[in-house]
This record gives structure tokens, sequence and C-alpha cells, in this order.
């Protein structure tokens, strides 16, 4: 009998590696609230920033929720592998986050999706900045603060997924 799992799985006879965008969400472990505060969510992020310039990757959009993270991702040569710089992001940024924190930062499997050659980018990264929004947070956009990318400035993160649009409130 095979046994059921839970856990996502990812496309069959696709290797994840070159030129391709993802949309990834990484849970905090038991769903905790661990970015609340920016302290956080700034640690996390460096060591995302370093894993990204190391695995050849550009991190379009980031919102850190309370209890996850959803990233916006593209690679940026041939051997960019999503799977490695899953897997290098969160054993670091984990460490990092144990060794300040002394707690367990993320679950053991994340959620990733492969954005199709037709998907807008700008609607994929409007729609991962709009979770505040959505999850009653913030009532714009703009008022949330955890959210960066390692290519745009805020403004510039917002003008990429907006436009010249004024009213960012979902």
């Amino acid at each position: 009998m095979r046994m059921r799992t839970n856990y996502p799985r990812r496309l069959a006879g696709f290797d994840y590696v070159g030129f391709y965008r993802y949309s990834l969400t990484f849970c905090v472990d038991g769903r905790r609230q661990a970015f609340v505060e920016e302290d956080a969510a700034a640690l996390v992020w460096t060591q995302f920033l370093r894993t990204a310039i190391k695995k050849s990757f550009a991190i379009i959009a980031s919102c850190f929720m309370p209890d996850h993270v959803h990233i916006v991702l593209e690679g940026q040569r041939e051997d960019a592998d999503m799977k490695r710089f899953v897997t290098v992001a969160k054993q670091t940024s984990g460490h990092h986050y144990r060794v300040v924190y002394a707690n367990r930062l993320w679950q053991r499997y994340s959620y990733d999706r492969v954005l199709r050659s037709n998907e807008s980018t700008r609607q994929v990264v409007a729609y991962v900045l709009e979770n505040p929004v959505r999850a009653g947070l913030v009532a714009s956009v703009e008022d949330y603060p955890h959210i960066r990318s390692s290519l745009y400035e805020r403004r510039e993160l917002m003008e990429f997924a907006y436009g010249e649009k004024t009213n960012r409130s979902g």
C-alpha cells in the first residue's frame, strides 16, 4: 500500500534550472508569527539576498507576512537552480534566525509555482504585495513595512507592480 503524503509536489520532468520565474511560499514552523517585528524580517532578508546572489537569482519581490513569506524569483543564468536556492535560503536564514531567536524558523516543505511564459510578472508581483491587504493587516500595500526586492527600491517596486495606479488597496 502506498503511503499518502501531504507535502507539495514538484512538476515531473522539469529540472527547475535556468531563466525561469517562480512564485514561492515558505511557512514558519508551527505557523508562529515570526515576522511581526522588522528585525526578524531584516535578518532573514539578508540571508535571502546572499543566497540569491550566490545562486544567480533576482528576487523581484518578497512579502514577509507574520507567519510566512512570499517570494517572486527569477533565474539570471542558465545554471540558476531554484531547488538549490530554496534549500540554501531556508538553511542559512533558519540558522541565523535560530542563533538570534533560539527557535526553529521554517516548516520542512515550501510551496513553489513555475510561472508560465504567458503569465505577467507584474500581476504576480501585485498579487504577492496585496497579501497584507487581503489578510486585513493594512488598508493599503504602501502601509505594509515588510515588502522588499533585490531589483527595485520600494517606490520602484510599487511602480513596477501597479504602474501609475494610485489606489493599491487590493
